[in-house]
């Protein structure tokens, strides 16, 4: 195996394994011997790639934020209107929690005061900007009362959205996570959603529960 590839997979392991345990244990708890020990790998090739554990939290939560951009994007690009381009992007954010732990970890991190270094922006920002874009988007086009104070909204969405995973941390298996996150847009789209359009978007959130059902 060509020593840049054995590298590369040598760092994706060690990532892999520092989020597990964040993710489970929180990242105050895990030591880098930890991390050793549940990667298999060395001190020396740990060492090699990350000068310290912060550096390993950057890290996920990079690849966090470049998995939400992702598929927002993905779902952006396939012209959805903006109520539910918004609720595909919750629902696609939710699923690859459930199908592994680094996201997972990025959330814990980015809940646990580990500092986000720039120009690596706080996921809650992300996700408060990205919220703000796609509402103002559905006002316009009527999918929510014209008062909608949109960034109220935005950022009441943000921390349910995280909220349900916080406490589902304790008390629920991660599997549970598109059940929570459609009983969240049940709440809200029968309180935002002007009447005539509101059976279109709450049988698309049973819909993507199903699915994501299906996945997990």
């Amino acid at each position: 195996m060509p020593r840049q590839l054995r590298a590369e997979q040598t760092r994706a392991t060690i990532i892999s394994a520092a989020a597990d345990l964040f993710d489970r244990r929180g990242y105050e708890s895990t030591s880098l011997s930890d991390i050793v020990e549940h990667a298999q790998v060395t001190k020396g090739a740990l060492y090699f790639h990350f000068a310290a554990k912060d550096d390993l939290a950057h890290a996920i939560m990079e690849i966090q934020s470049r998995a939400s951009r992702q598929v927002a994007g993905d779902v952006e690009a396939r012209g959805y209107s903006s109520l539910e381009a918004l609720v595909r992007i919750t629902f696609g954010i939710a699923r690859l929690s459930v199908e592994g732990p680094i996201l997972r970890a990025g959330l814990r991190l980015a809940t646990g005061g580990v500092e986000v270094r720039p120009p690596l922006r706080h996921p809650f920002q992300e996700w408060l900007d990205l919220s703000s874009g796609k509402l103002v988007g559905a006002v316009k086009e009527a999918d929510l009362h014209p008062d909608t104070d949109v960034d109220a909204v935005a950022h009441a969405l943000v921390c349910f959205f995280v909220g349900t995973r916080v406490v589902g941390r304790r008390l629920e298996p991660v599997s549970r996570q598109p059940r929570r996150l459609a009983q969240m847009w049940h709440v809200m789209i029968r309180g935002l959603v002007p009447v005539p359009r509101r059976a279109r978007y709450l049988t698309l959130v049973s819909q993507l529960e199903q699915e994501s059902r299906v996945v997990g």
